[in-house]
């Protein structure tokens, strides 16, 4: 039991759960929008009397309720428009933002001294610090 206690009580669990039930009350927002504005409006551009819900086709006494799977697509793509730009590209940006950058490969020449990789433009050698005199300076092949 105690296992069991500590999986419920560890802060993943937790945030999961609280994401969960915000999720399900913003798409149960979505699709209320969706219902009482959009789905009217496809309704009188369609000639429905501006209930889309509704809206059916038959084919040998099978109904096709198109109207609401329509109305789930609007829903779907309200979601997912809002969750990219929203939450997916604010993320982006704050990762990049703090992003370590890597040097880019600058040319490097050996230390006369202790034979280390320094950068080409360096004067003194970063690993034994020794003047490195540019006239004694060989660049190896890249």
């Amino acid at each position: 039991m105690k296992g069991f206690r500590k999986f419920l009580l560890r802060g993943n669990v937790v945030d999961l759960a609280i994401g969960i039930v915000i999720g399900a009350a913003f798409t149960a927002i979505v699709t209320k929008f969706v219902a009482a504005f959009l789905t009217p409006i496809v309704g009188v551009i369609t000639n429905h009397s501006g209930d889309f819900n509704g809206a059916v086709f038959h084919i040998r006494k099978t109904a096709f309720p198109y109207g609401d799977f329509i109305s789930a697509v609007i829903s779907f793509v309200i979601v997912a428009a809002v969750l990219y730009f929203f939450v997916v590209l604010p993320v982006n940006k704050l990762t990049a933002r703090f992003e370590t950058k890597t040097e880019v490969d600058a040319p490097k020449k050996d230390c006369p001294e202790c034979l280390s990789s320094i950068p080409a433009a360096a004067t003194r050698c970063s690993f034994c610090t020794v003047q490195v005199p540019v006239h004694a300076v060989s660049f190896p092949k890249q």
